[in-house]
């Protein structure tokens, strides 16, 4: 990018906030930003000594013109900013998926007999919305429950109060029959107030009212009504103890987490009312690579709350957003009263954060698998695989390797298996470094490559059905379509040299895949393959590559903790290598050790009261 043609209109840029626009040569908006102060920010784009990520590096190269947008204030540009994120969805911009689509619920309270319905537009209407939810199936579980646990009407016709008869459900005691006249307007209002305090989380001020009901009813001697009342309020109740409670006080807050991989995040949101957790939605945000979490957790921020229909006083998070004073009063604004963004470091709040987080990395662990479910996005990731690659067969089977140690200690290699895009887990092996002593990770690379394709590989045949010379057809004798190397240029050639050895390098394809700039390399070629950064066949070498190294990491991270265990025990006097394993069988860690009673280590096989009280002594 030649930045001497930009000359002329950095130089007219303001010292004010604002909001730019980064365009390409065809007039597509690539990012939309904010600033402070639009001359500092933009030239900093244009800077030559700039440190810039690859993702902004990428984005430069393609920057054919800029514009930007004058503002009153920092708080307007940010309003601004999210506006025009959200109608031109920039590539380069981290953004909520489907954001347009989210649903919310509507009660119009302009209705004589208001009705719960799914709608996917706020309007100032005078009505109230609740939302959003994380998609259709989300907004439906909720509408489900608010239809069993309160009597309101779900149907569409006008009311008049002279049907002939009701529907199915005012004999089920789901609705309290307005059509036949059988509820004062009063009554069903009060019906219809309850769902709103429920969806606002204030369920105990329902069980308070329907409680009350109950008993003017039975003092009235109106059994039959005081029954269905009561019948209400114990499917309330039963909810309510489903509930999670998180904190001792009442207040009301949303915390919220999410987990990050090469392309995408989820971000996970707890909603906290009353001290108890009364819903969660989890969201994903796409453009999220090579981002700092304060960056991601700042969009989120932005474009959840700017159509958000309730803001707590409190809202707890992962990771400190940038610009949090600015967001704290544009907060402020949308709620009318103070909203605090606060990180907790320390007691019960960061370990709600802390669950928040795990159920934000489950989740996004659910979207991959969903991703390898799809028959039609795997299918198509393994065409455009070997396309890309120029591969002699379909990748139907690939196998990836990964080395993980610490300074050579504990040193293991894992070998991981998908089949047709998905993981075979049953064919996934583990190895522990044998012959390397020292931090090599070619050597450790080339140890695992020797010792997996020593139990034989064969050409394929005609069919396609590929066998060892032996005739194996179990996991070790089927040939793979492709073999992934995690590493670089370096792991690739050690590889190379390994499968030459053990001649099957002419019908077994070999890659390598770099993490820091997801470069592939391929045998015999002197520049890299890059993917398209949303491609396909890039996601399922991602995937594969991060499953390899999750499996191996797991195995390292077992040694060591048994080489921990069994190097504290064997400095007790009298503790050989028999009474370590029984020890071990028995309590599987060190803490398990160290906690347990002398009286449980001496029921030990093999075990005495005093070895057990020379063990507790020691550890």
């Amino acid at each position: 990018m030649e930045t001497q043609r930009f000359e002329e209109q950095l130089q007219s840029l303001p010292d004010k906030p604002g909001v730019y626009l980064m365009k390409d040569d065809g007039g597509n908006i690539l990012y939309v930003g904010k600033a402070a102060n639009l001359r500092h920010r933009v030239r900093s784009y244009f800077g030559p000594d700039v440190n810039q990520s690859l993702k902004l590096s990428q984005m430069m190269q393609r920057v054919g013109d800029f514009e930007f947008i004058v503002t009153a204030s920092e708080q307007e540009a940010l309003i601004l900013e999210c506006t025009l994120i959200k109608r031109h969805r920039p590539r380069y911009n981290v953004r909520l998926k489907d954001d347009k689509n989210y649903p919310y619920l509507k009660i119009n309270l302009n209705e004589d007999w208001p009705r719960v319905y799914i709608t996917r537009r706020i309007e100032q209407d005078g009505a109230r919305y609740f939302g959003p939810y994380a998609s259709a199936k989300s907004v439906r579980k909720v509408l489900d429950l608010l239809m069993r646990l309160f009597p309101y009407r779900s149907c569409t016709k006008n009311i008049t109060g002279t049907d002939p008869r009701p529907c199915l459900d005012y004999h089920m005691n789901r609705c309290l029959g307005p059509c036949i006249g059988e509820v004062s307007k009063e009554e069903y209002d009060e019906t219809i107030r309850q769902v709103i305090l429920f969806l606002e989380g204030k369920q105990t001020e329902v069980v308070s009212d329907l409680r009350r009901q109950m008993e003017e009813a039975a003092e009235k001697l109106n059994f039959e009504r005081a029954a269905v009342l009561r019948d209400h309020l114990r499917a309330i109740e039963r909810v309510l103890e489903s509930q999670t409670v998180v904190s001792t006080t009442r207040g009301d807050e949303d915390v919220v987490a999410f987990a990050q991989d090469k392309t995408e995040a989820c971000v996970e949101i707890f909603y906290v009312r009353g001290g108890k957790v009364i819903g969660r939605e989890h969201f994903v945000l796409e453009g999220t690579r090579d981002e700092a979490p304060g960056q991601i957790m700042a969009s989120f921020i932005k474009q959840f709350y700017s159509s958000a229909t309730f803001i707590p006083p409190e809202i707890l998070l992962q990771a400190a957003p940038e610009e949090l004073p600015v967001l704290e009063e544009w907060l402020q604004t949308r709620r009318g009263k103070k909203v605090k963004l606060q990180v907790p470091r320390r007691g019960e709040k960061r370990k709600l954060v802390q669950l928040v987080a795990q159920n934000a990395e489950q989740d996004l662990q659910q979207l991959r698998l969903k991703w390898l479910a799809d028959r039609g996005k795997t299918s198509a990731a393994m065409e455009e695989l070997q396309e890309q690659l120029n591969l002699p067969r379909l990748p139907k089977r690939i196998e990836c390797y990964d080395i993980s140690d610490i300074r050579g200690t504990s040193a293991v290699g894992s070998m991981v298996v998908f089949e047709n895009g998905r993981p075979k887990s049953a064919h996934y092996r583990r190895f522990k470094i044998k012959t390397v002593a020292s931090a090599d990770d070619y050597a450790m690379m080339q140890e695992v490559l020797r010792r997996r394709f020593k139990r034989g590989v064969g050409a394929p045949t005609k069919s396609g059905r590929k066998e060892s010379e032996g005739g194996k057809t179990e996991a070790w004798g089927i040939t793979p379509d492709l073999v992934l190397i995690d590493g670089g240029q370096g792991h690739l050639n050690a590889a190379l040299e390994v499968m030459r050895e053990l001649e099957v390098i002419d019908f077994v394809p070999v890659a390598s895949l770099a993490k820091e700039k997801e470069e592939v390399f391929l045998p015999d070629m002197s520049e890299s393959v890059i993917l398209p950064r949303d491609s396909q066949a890039l996601y399922l070498l991602q995937r594969v590559r991060d499953e390899a190294h999750r499996f191996a990491l797991s195995y390292h991270q077992k040694l060591r903790q048994t080489r921990a265990i069994s190097s504290a025990i064997d400095a007790v006097p009298g503790i050989g290598p028999k009474r370590k394993r029984a020890l071990l069988r028995k309590f599987g860690s060190l803490k398990a050790i160290k906690e347990a009673p002398v009286d449980d280590i001496a029921a030990v096989v093999g075990m005495t009261r005093s070895l057990a009280e020379k063990v507790k002594e020691y550890l």
